[in-house]
């Protein structure tokens, strides 16, 4: 049986909640992919639409939106999850899990993608004109002298002492 931890953050105030879910509810899940919007309903969240945004198995191997299925393969990384370089144009070879939801998941990582709308809310919200700023008089410019350029200073180095 599927048992997932879901971690369901909130870009709009920056918190985020973490949740179990087992039985029917994580049976929703398996076989969905990143980047996949689904309806909040079927995890519990009412009125929202979630984003797939990431996940890991068990033992921390993180999923990449870029491979295909759900199993773990060898793929060369220059960046992104699962691979930190330490100095620039690094290549390696790293384990990761591909973007499908399957039973070795453990971890399934949420964004809030879109409240759902309703009747009473406007879709659009219409910003006032902003009001055009004063024009400020120009005063008149003042002339400046030219200044004379320093001299460069040299300074006498010790001379070396032979050996």
């Amino acid at each position: 049986m599927a048992k997932f931890k879901l971690i369901v953050s909130d870009p709009s105030n920056g918190k985020s909640t973490v949740s179990e879910v087992e039985g029917s509810r994580a049976q929703a899940l398996i076989g969905r992919s990143l980047g996949e919007v689904i309806d909040g309903s079927a995890l519990g969240i009412a009125h929202s639409k979630l984003l797939v945004s990431g996940g890991c198995d068990k033992n921390g191997v993180p999923m990449r939106a870029d491979v295909h299925g759900g199993a773990k393969k060898y793929i060369v990384l220059s960046s992104g999850p699962g691979f930190r370089p330490t100095r620039h144009g690094e290549r390696r070879r790293k384990l990761v899990r591909g973007r499908t939801i399957t039973e070795e998941t453990y971890q399934v990582n949420f964004t809030i993608h879109k409240e759902a709308a309703t009747a009473e809310q406007p879709t659009e919200k219409v910003e006032p004109k902003p009001e055009p700023r004063p024009v400020k008089e120009a005063k008149p410019a003042e002339k400046k002298t030219p200044q004379k350029p320093k001299p460069k200073k040299t300074e006498k180095k010790p001379a070396k002492k032979p050996r």
